[in-house]
């Protein structure tokens, strides 16, 4: 089986695997550029040179994320929900039910034994529910994405946002660093109105039998542990590589059968 590759251009990081033989080659993850095309570049080196490879070594490359179509060296472009369907199945091949929160969007769905996806739900119309609320919310209080996720487990009376806009929730979390409230109730507040916000596109698919969280927040521990609660049911970790890194596998993936069987572009 030859090396191929996958790339995922997101709005807030950049991520691209080289795989071979069904298993991880090398892997990169970098924050998104400006422009798309220059993400893909240098997430694509960073991860050639780990694996000391160039891109002639690829047989076929695909790319995913919202900037693919900006991408000049992938052999084709697909869908960041195809990508991240067979990327779940790969990380956890029980998994039923998939969350994906990326830095513009929030997608739930459930997928089949080959990582085909069914029925999904998507928000992708407001930056509440997003890695964009969470980046700005940190940015306000601070922290770093790493520490607002701990702030919840250290929170003895967490805040309630009255609104999971962005823009009025900025002013609500302002105001109550200034009334002088702790900031790691604060931050409870916070990983606790996105995950409420999840919840409702979760329910929305039915979820069933193993769920798996992949994008960035998944590393986030307040939001996944408010998250179980409201659910009522566990979402399971990837374990066998960066759940953020499940677009860009999933594309290495597609990559890989359609050099196996030839259907190429």
């Amino acid at each position: 089986m030859p090396f191929v590759a996958g790339c995922d251009v997101g709005s807030l990081t950049s991520k691209a695997v080289i795989m071979k033989n069904g298993k991880i080659v090398a892997d990169a993850i970098i924050k998104s550029r400006a422009r798309p095309g220059d993400s893909a570049e240098e997430v694509m080196g960073e991860v050639l040179g780990r694996a000391n490879l160039t891109q002639k070594d690829m047989v076929y490359c695909i790319g995913t994320g919202y900037g693919r179509d900006k991408i000049s060296f992938v052999d084709e472009s697909v869908s960041e929900i195809s990508c991240h369907g067979k990327g779940a199945r790969w990380l956890l091949p029980s998994v039923e039910t998939v969350i994906d929160i990326g830095g513009q969007d929030c997608k739930t769905m459930k997928i089949d034994a080959d990582g085909n996806v069914g029925r999904f739900a998507a928000n992708d119309k407001c930056a509440s529910g997003t890695g964009r609320f969470l980046e700005v919310m940190a940015r306000v209080l601070h922290v770093g994405m790493d520490e607002l996720g701990k702030l919840t487990a250290r929170s003895r009376s967490p805040i309630t946002l009255a609104s999971t806009c962005t823009v009025w929730a900025q002013a609500d979390v302002i105001k109550y660093i200034n009334s002088g409230v702790p900031i790691e109730d604060i931050g409870a507040g916070i990983n606790t109105a996105m995950a409420a916000r999840v919840a409702i596109l979760v329910n929305a698919v039915k979820p069933s039998g193993d769920i798996l969280m992949t994008g960035g927040v998944a590393k986030n521990i307040g939001v996944v542990s408010t998250l179980e609660k409201l659910l009522g049911m566990k979402i399971k970790k990837a374990r066998k590589a960066d759940p953020q890194m499940a677009g860009a596998i999933g594309a290495a993936l597609l990559a890989a059968h359609k050099a196996d069987t030839g259907e190429r572009r």
